[in-house]
């Protein structure tokens, strides 16, 4: 079975990178581009080109609370004299220099990185352009110190016309789902290009309209099924072109050993995924799922599974269908929107729908590292001083009666530490609230403690979101994911 929404849920509670770390990549790395720019670097920076999976927008949460990384190629124009390894040094040597950097800064065969501890790595690579021929771009490889063709954003250009022939961006979202698979099994090795051009092989221009690819798992069971196929016809191990850069084997780092590993996991993870498609109970099929994914697929499946179990058929509708005319772009959304959610699942709220234009952007300047572990938590009371509530969960539905408390942890349940405090950004999208002008989306104070007072009110899907700041410096250490409450 294909669970539709089940996929949508993981791919955003789990796979998906969430948007504060989005948010401080980007923050970062204008930081860098910035730092470079004002930096005596004598080589001449022509542009800045994003590359790999933070280009291809296939870049991961990292699992088990490890490091993410995003790779930025710094364009420059040569200098007379230089060798490769002479980009690379000097580059790392400002950064050393740096009072900001200097403690986060190493050097490597191609690049510089830059580690954010426990968060995220930016790997800048220097890249020369026209130094032989017009146009041509070279990376630098430190090691052998020597220049090494290169073309990121044909590349980049290829994958994005791979994925316009799926339905739905779902081939970008498998590409997500296997990078996902690869990290938590210990037996899947594979470099990130490698996979990324492996998988983009599987489909071509006549895929485009094909049932194959008309949603994630549907995708997900094709590109696995047929790269399973390509491989089992290849014992050994083959060449891989760079579909732009023919000359380079993005192969050429497995070994035979390797190689035979991956293909043995491709074609066990095709059985799983084969079983888990075919499965026609609901829950036998969230099963089936997680043998493949693990626990974290379909989360609510424990509290769920009486409720699994008795329905009988997959829901299974275009969401752009179902929003037609109920979403608007100023978070007016018409009433349906609620019943949608309600009937549907919280998967048809799209991320982007947290974003309103009318919500204000944070006031603090961020730290170094803003830490997403920072929950919101809610408890209804029928009264501000009723003495007894009940604990409210993110997208549970709710009467227009009484209101609730909010309240905030860190790292997995604690309490707010001494020396932070939290401001609460609170958001109303529907009809009625934007009408009456009560969108709201500032920030505010909590009035007892760590708690903030909100009443129910108007129909619609509301945010709340927390914002910790650190009191030394003022500066934003951590932001929580919004907690959507439905007001039937």
């Amino acid at each position: 079975m294909k669970l539709i929404s089940h996929f949508a849920d993981f791919l955003r509670d789990t796979v998906n990178l969430n948007q504060t770390r989005i948010d401080n990549l980007e923050a970062s790395v204008e930081s860098i581009k910035t730092f470079i720019k004002d930096s005596n670097w004598e080589p001449r920076v022509w542009k800045h080109v994003e590359q790999g999976s933070w280009a291809h927008k296939t870049i991961i949460r990292p699992v088990e609370g490890k490091e993410f990384d995003a790779d930025l190629l710094v364009i420059v124009e040569p200098v007379e004299g230089w060798t490769a390894a002479q980009y690379i040094t000097s580059l790392g040597e400002i950064f050393k220099e740096s009072g900001v950097y200097k403690d986060k800064v190493e050097l490597w065969d191609y690049c510089v990185t830059i580690t954010y501890a426990g968060d995220r790595k930016i790997d800048v690579a220097p890249c020369v352009r026209g130094r032989k021929v017009d146009g041509q771009l070279e990376v630098c490889n430190q090691t052998s110190d020597t220049f090494e063709r290169t073309e990121p954003v044909a590349y980049t250009n290829w994958f994005n016309a791979q994925n316009g022939f799926s339905g739905s961006n779902s081939f970008r979202k498998v590409t997500r789902l296997i990078k996902y698979l690869r990290d938590i099994r210990e037996d899947f090795e594979c470099p990130s290009v490698l996979l990324t051009t492996l998988i983009g092989e599987r489909i071509a221009w006549s895929d485009k309209g094909s049932d194959a690819f008309k949603d994630v798992p549907t995708t997900l069971k094709t590109i696995i099924g047929r790269l399973d196929d390509w491989m089992q016809a290849r014992e050994t191990k083959p060449k891989v072109a760079n579909p732009e850069l023919t000359s380079e084997d993005l192969a050429s780092s497995l070994s035979q050993e390797g190689y035979a590993s991956l293909r043995d996991t491709i074609h066990e993870a095709r059985g799983k995924i084969d079983a888990a498609y075919a499965q026609s109970g609901r829950y036998d099929s969230i099963t089936a799922w997680r043998e493949v994914f693990g626990d974290k697929f379909a989360k609510s499946v424990t509290v769920l599974s009486k409720v699994l179990m008795a329905e009988e058929q997959e829901f299974d509708e275009d969401e752009n269908l179902l929003l037609a005319g109920i979403v608007k772009s100023d978070a007016a959304h018409d009433d349906r929107i609620v019943d949608l959610v309600g009937r549907v699942g919280r998967w048809l709220w799209k991320p982007s729908f947290d974003r309103p234009n009318h919500m204000t952007k944070p006031i603090w300047p961020s730290a170094d590292i803003v830490s997403d572990q920072v929950r919101v938590h809610a408890i209804w009371r029928a009264t501000r001083n009723a003495p007894v509530g009940r604990e409210i969960e993110d997208f549970e539905e709710l009467a227009p009666t009484g209101g609730l408390w909010f309240d905030v942890t860190v790292n997995e349940g604690m309490p707010l530490p001494e020396g932070f405090y939290v401001r609460y950004r609170i958001t109303n999208t529907g009809a009625v609230a934007i009408a009456l002008r009560k969108g709201r989306g500032g920030f505010e104070t909590p009035q007892e403690g760590t708690k903030r007072w909100e009443e129910l009110e108007y129909r619609g899907v509301h945010l709340t979101e927390a914002f910790i700041v650190r009191r030394a410096d003022g500066r934003l250490v951590g932001q929580s994911a919004p907690f959507h409450v439905v007001i039937r």
